[in-house]
């Protein structure tokens, strides 16, 4: 063999043995990362190749699908009520992915998930398995009364019950809210309605339940109660707080006052600080207990980190960095504290539930085509945030303010009901931001349990109020009300 003829083939063998190696690269390494990549056309067409499982809601399905005709996407994702719900069911769009349930549990309700596969004969003839379905904990009719009282009084906001003995989400709203079915295909008229939602200034994509957190003004006093009663900083609710009307903040020249005359809250228990919000009180309890137990306190109801529900929420934040005059502050729920919807419902459901807090969840089942159970959630405790006797002292205060303080809009005939209004400042010159308006509250049964605790959030930013109709017992606690009387009625 000539050194030409040589030199050729050791070249063709050396590009033969790469192509060799990269094939088996491809294959064994890469495949499936190549596989599931987005942008590969074929992962695409096979998501969309058959109906798609549903998101079930008090035992009806809330999603569907539906050929579409001339497209190698065979079908696109329907929803039932879709504004209502899309808080929680997200979209599932051809153009624009997948979010919230949707995302979090697409390989069961895009027929991926392995314990799908009706056994070892399936998985040898490759047989390819049927889409599951993701069972809500939501309650239609709790459901359906949030998201109706946002909407009846056109306000930004959000609205989130809980069942404070297990943790299930019963409800969970948010407005103003979109429709995912208006962009779930891939046509021209379909992504001009999502660029649309991603322009609106009233954001609706936005879940202010989950993902946006904001200062929870006095709702957060149910907290700095809790923390004072826990830490020994207050020990009878009903003993005067020695805490002055108006009240100076340490290192500072700045006094607070209180919506009602100061002389009503110069000096009063916790009970009645709690029944009118009297933020001299609070500031003092914050103040006396000190950052770290405060933190302390907060983190055991959830703060400071994210929750999983399994959709992920944004974390609240109690921080670590306070000086006097900021650990003050926070006693009335302002300065650098920060909170989710969730997170409220999760103090007020605590503090109901004799102060274990249950963990949120939304799920409460996965299942087979052949309706099988293939994944089951069950309660789980997230904390025992504060005792028993503290918890018990918190209701107390809570429920007078509904019977005989702030709170009275949210009374239920013949049902125990606990309450706390609030307004909460923001902004970088809160003299010219609308306040936002909050409530939280629960109700009990005759047993003394209690089955729902729900936190309203409302930002009146354009609504057609004044600022002095800026309430949290006023706009807050009936969406509350109706709510907690849906889930009673179940």
């Amino acid at each position: 063999m000539n050194k030409t003829v040589r030199h050729i083939s050791v070249a063709c063998g050396a590009l033969v043995l790469a192509l060799l190696v990269r094939i088996t690269w491809l294959q064994f390494v890469q495949a499936d990362d190549l596989a599931d990549d987005a942008k590969n056309r074929r992962v695409t067409i096979d998501a969309f190749s058959q109906p798609r499982g549903n998101i079930v809601v008090g035992g009806e399905p809330i999603t569907g699908s539906r050929a579409t005709p001339g497209s190698d996407l065979k079908y696109k994702r329907t929803y039932k009520d879709g504004p209502m719900y899309a808080p929680v069911t997200g979209y599932f769009s051809q153009a624009q992915g997948a979010t919230f349930l949707e995302g979090v549990h697409k390989d069961v309700l895009g027929a991926k998930d392995s314990r799908l596969l009706g056994g070892p004969v399936d998985l040898l003839t490759g047989k390819k398995p049927r889409p599951g379905d993701v069972i809500t904990t939501i309650d239609p009719a709790a459901q359906k009364a949030a998201y109706k009282g946002l909407k009846d009084i056109d306000a930004k906001g959000a609205v989130v019950a809980l069942d404070p003995r297990t943790g299930k989400i019963l409800a969970m709203a948010s407005t103003p809210s979109y429709d995912p079915s208006v962009f779930a295909g891939i046509s021209a008229k379909e992504g001009e309605a999502f660029k649309k939602l991603e322009r609106d200034k009233q954001k609706p994509l936005n879940n202010r339940a989950l993902r946006e957190s904001y200062p929870p003004g006095s709702t957060f006093k149910i907290l700095t109660a809790a923390a004072a009663l826990e830490h020994g900083t207050v020990s009878d609710i009903d003993a005067a707080s020695g805490a002055r009307a108006p009240y100076r903040l340490p290192q500072s020249n700045t006094e607070i006052g209180n919506v009602v005359p100061n002389s009503q809250c110069d000096k009063v228990s916790m009970k009645t600080a709690m029944q009118w919000s009297c933020n001299n009180v609070f500031l003092d309890a914050a103040l006396r207990t000190g950052k770290d137990k405060m933190r302390e306190t907060a983190e055991k109801f959830g703060f400071n980190k994210e929750q999983f529900t399994p959709v992920r929420s944004a974390a609240s934040g109690y921080p670590a960095e306070l000086d006097r005059p900021q650990t003050a502050l926070t006693g009335m729920g302002q300065g650098s504290v920060t909170t989710t919807p969730l997170q409220m419902a999760m103090v007020a459901a605590g503090l109901a539930n004799d102060g274990e807090v249950m963990k949120p969840y939304m799920v409460d089942e996965l299942r087979g085509p052949d309706l099988a159970v293939i994944e089951k959630n069950e309660p789980e405790v997230l904390d025992r945030a504060v005792s028993e006797s503290t918890a018990k002292k918190v209701q107390q205060m809570m429920e007078h303010t509904v019977t005989d303080g702030t709170g009275d809009k949210v009374k239920i005939p013949g049902v125990t009901v606990g309450g706390k209004p609030g307004t909460a400042q923001h902004g970088a010159d809160v003299r010219d931001e609308r306040p936002y308006a909050w409530f939280v509250s629960y109700a009990k049964q005759a047993d003394g349990s209690s089955p729902v605790a729900v936190a309203v959030f409302v930002d009146p930013e354009d609504m057609d109020i004044s600022r002095s109709e800026i309430a949290g017992g006023r706009l807050g606690a009936p969406i509350a009300k109706a709510v907690m009387e849906a889930v009673l009625k179940r």
